[in-house]
């Protein structure tokens, strides 16, 4: 099992993304542990345990990291985004420079854009160690596809719906529970024995979007269905929705390339830090 004895520092914790998908669980289970936390997001109204922030707006990131101890990054739109690792590095300067004692970082599986970002992040980190104490510990949550994305994001809409559409054939991905990866986090952040480690975290077994989508359909008692679809179609369907070109560029980038088979392998990294088995995909939909 990872991890060791909790942490002297017990200045606040900085959750960026605070309000989006693992940022909300990482910032319950810190103050679950009676951990201070500062809640980082765009669209959060600024208050004593909450702040306004912007990946574009650099200037703005002293402001925000003054007087933490640790930080959770979940960089937005996504690590594999050009421009990502700049930010990083950036970021992890002025947290260097802030004091900032260690950064967690959400990363993709798979991604070498973020693979850049983990690396600036654990250089960042090593500067000035050893020297006059400047560096930080960092640890990346290197995850899978979050069964959330079924629940909670890209995918809800389809679901409600009863047909899920993608450019993407029979390739099996271990999509992992978002509390999972927030669960780890938490230790990571609390906790000595995970630092300097990239930790690639995967749920319990491996499912293609066609047998995912019966599955759930076999829990809930809805008929649902999946079907693959041109790229050409996908991109046509989001521009009829408003997605901007970016984000659709980003999609069509993320379906293509990253389900090719390349991270359909599980890992045994959540048993062997938690305890316990990875929460399956079947947890989040009770059977009817």
């Amino acid at each position: 099992m990872g991890g060791g004895g909790m942490v002297a520092d017990r200045r606040p914790v900085l959750v960026t993304g605070g309000t989006g998908k693992t940022g909300r669980r990482v910032a319950a289970g810190l103050w679950a542990r009676g951990w201070p936390v500062r809640i980082a997001a765009r669209s959060v109204a600024p208050a004593a345990d909450a702040v306004r922030f912007d990946w574009a707006d650099r200037a703005g990131w002293p402001a925000v990291l003054d007087g933490v101890g640790a930080v959770y990054v979940a960089y937005a739109p996504d690590l594999a985004v050009p421009g990502a690792a700049d930010d990083i590095t950036a970021f992890a300067a002025a947290a260097r420079a802030a004091g900032v004692g260690r950064i967690v970082m959400l990363s993709g599986r798979g991604e070498p854009g973020a693979e850049a970002a983990e690396r600036a992040l654990a250089a960042a980190g090593q500067e000035g160690a050893g020297r006059d104490g400047a560096g930080f510990a960092w640890t990346v949550l290197r995850a899978s596809w979050f069964v959330q994305n079924f629940t909670e994001g890209l995918l809800a809409d389809a679901l409600a719906a009863g047909e899920l559409a993608l450019p993407v054939g029979d390739v099996p991905e271990p999509f992992i529970d978002a509390d999972d990866i927030a669960e780890i986090a938490v230790k990571a952040l609390t906790e000595d024995g995970l630092g300097g480690r990239i930790l690639e975290l995967t749920g319990p077994r491996s499912l293609s979007f066609a047998a995912a989508m019966a599955e759930i359909s076999r829990l809930t008692g809805r008929p649902l269905s999946y079907r693959q679809i041109p790229l050409a179609d996908f991109l046509a369907g989001l521009q009829a929705q408003g997605v901007p070109g970016d984000m659709r560029d980003f999609l069509a980038w993320l379906f293509t390339t990253l389900f090719d088979g390349r991270n359909s392998a599980t890992t045994p990294t959540v048993p062997e830090i938690l305890g316990r088995p990875a929460r399956d995909l079947a947890r989040c939909w009770p059977a009817a």
